[in-house]
């Protein structure tokens, strides 16, 4: 049988931590099966040598159903201050609003900026398709979409806040690169939607061909999102390392787990210049929870990934190689089971002693791993971000959002009575779409309208005119429920244009 090349996927950021000392870790159970695999991994790592002072905290739903919207105490909180390292099982946000995302809550809270998960298939023993898979996936992990800013603004509209900001673009994009330099990966592919969001991830991509060209020794590639995730599902080996934004590196981070035979298998690590935390990548699975069924792979792994993070690289490979032997031996959870591959169906407990008896042990299929020596990335290169000089910004218009149930031509006639002399109104759009001038009498409405007053281009714009139009627009009954000013940056218009380019 085929040698198979090392999984070498562990190599993380440095720690300030200094290797002889003994750190602290703070432990999350969770939720659901959480509880489970945290005891299957934290026997696995005290059996493997680790050296770490565990402090449990209390998180998630217990914590959710006390009162705590955020699902994590003060008491939590004083300990993550003194930890170098945070251990978390899978939590469960109950439903319902005024509910906070912990995870969310967690990362932009303590700086968490960058979220690596490697996804490597495990052929011949784990089924998939795509024997070849071996990619490094480095999601940005505190801004767009999941800044969580949303308002219900009319009626039938609703809206989300995407915030991307150039600092946050550039410490992602730069720390994919240094992931693939320290990790000997040759190639960083960019995955956007800019040729639609134009500003925000049209920065995001400008940031990546900026930073990529200080790395010409790594081959640059970008391409956007619907069709790369496309092609992440179809062929998987044509990628190395992918860097993108938050939303879109949860859902690819996912189909790349999943294309490697399961979710289960999956480990995450969240880094931060002082703190990062480090989880198994799939959910709480609350309906096998207690059935001593569930797969503590991820969370394993995950374990492997901190201890290498914190400078312990022996246990980490003892513990990662152990891995290995076992899924290579054909011992394997409900979740990959496969009768023609596997030997032994595991449950949670009968699967951990597996790894623990083999400790000490290496794969025979795939070639052992070596942390002792794994080159890290620096965390605090990939925070550096670039100085650049300020912008001459100047103001341009103001966007007025307004419900109302008038059709176009109409609103726009009140809109015009009302702010007469001042500003002149240059379109109306719906949903993005232009419905004024010359709309198209097909166009669905509804009553959420953008309408964009701009003076003549010789003219100029300031706020005392912007809250004049507002009164006057109060006068006459508008019922304007948000504005947005338009600025210019040397020169170039800093917000979208036409119908919603």
């Amino acid at each position: 049988m085929a040698t198979l090349p090392a999984v070498s996927d562990q190599a993380l950021p440095s720690s300030p931590l200094a290797p002889a000392l003994v750190p602290t870790i703070a432990i999350a159970h969770g939720d659901g099966i959480g509880p489970e695999i945290m005891d299957a991994a934290l026997r696995v790592l005290e059996d493997a040598g680790a050296k770490f002072q565990a402090v449990p905290i209390a998180v998630g739903e217990e914590v959710y159903r006390a009162g705590q919207s955020s699902g994590i105490s003060d008491e939590a909180w004083d300990v993550l201050a003194g930890a170098d390292a945070l251990f978390k099982g899978p939590i469960t946000t109950p439903l319902g609003s005024g509910y906070k995302s912990l995870n969310v809550t967690l990362r932009k809270t303590l700086g968490l900026f960058a979220n690596v998960r490697p996804c490597r298939s495990l052929a011949p023993s784990v089924s998939t398709l795509h024997p070849e898979l071996d990619i490094v996936i480095v999601r940005e992990n505190e801004e767009d979409l999941y800044a969580g800013i949303e308002h219900r603004q009319t009626h039938d509209v609703y809206q989300c806040l995407k915030l991307v900001s150039r600092p946050g673009c550039e410490r992602i994009v730069r720390h994919a690169f240094e992931y693939a330099k320290a990790n000997g990966r040759k190639k960083v592919t960019c995955f956007t939607k800019s040729n639609i969001m134009k500003l925000t991830d049209g920065l995001f991509h400008q940031v990546f061909a900026e930073i990529g060209e200080q790395y010409p020794e790594i081959e640059q590639d970008h391409m956007i999102i619907d069709i790369a995730s496309a092609r992440l599902a179809a062929r998987p080996q044509d990628f190395d390392v992918i860097v993108t934004s938050n939303l879109y590196g949860d859902i690819v981070s996912d189909i790349a787990a999943e294309l490697t035979g399961s979710v289960g298998l999956g480990a995450s690590a969240n880094i931060g210049q002082r703190l990062s935390m480090f989880e198994a990548i799939h959910g709480s699975a609350p309906d096998i929870a207690g059935q001593g069924i569930a797969n503590p792979s991820g969370l394993i792994l995950a374990g492997a990934m901190m201890l290498t993070h914190l400078g312990q690289g022996k246990p980490a490979a003892r513990i990662h190689n152990a891995w290995l032997r076992t899924i290579e031996d054909g011992l394997h959870p409900g979740d990959i089971y496969r009768e023609s591959l596997s030997k032994a169906c595991l449950g949670t407990e009968a699967f951990t002693d597996a790894v623990i008896e083999r400790l000490g042990s290496t794969p025979q299929t795939f070639a052992p791993v070596d942390y002792r020596d794994a080159a890290r990335t620096s965390v605090e290169t990939s925070q550096a971000a670039a100085p650049r000089e300020r912008a001459q910004r100047k103001l341009e218009g103001i966007d007025v959002f307004v419900m109302s149930d008038a059709d176009p031509e109409t609103l726009a006639c009140d809109l015009q009575v009302a702010t007469a002399g001042l500003l002149p109104l240059q379109m109306i759009t719906n949903r993005g779409v232009k419905v004024w001038p010359k709309g198209n009498p097909a166009t669905f409405y509804t009553d959420h309208w953008r309408c964009r007053f701009q003076p003549q281009s010789h003219l100029s714009l300031n706020k005392t005119m912007i809250v004049e139009l507002q009164r006057r627009l109060a006068a006459a009954g508008i019922d304007f429920i948000k504005t947005e000013q338009l600025y210019s940056f040397d020169g170039e218009a800093g917000y979208s244009l036409g119908q919603g380019q």
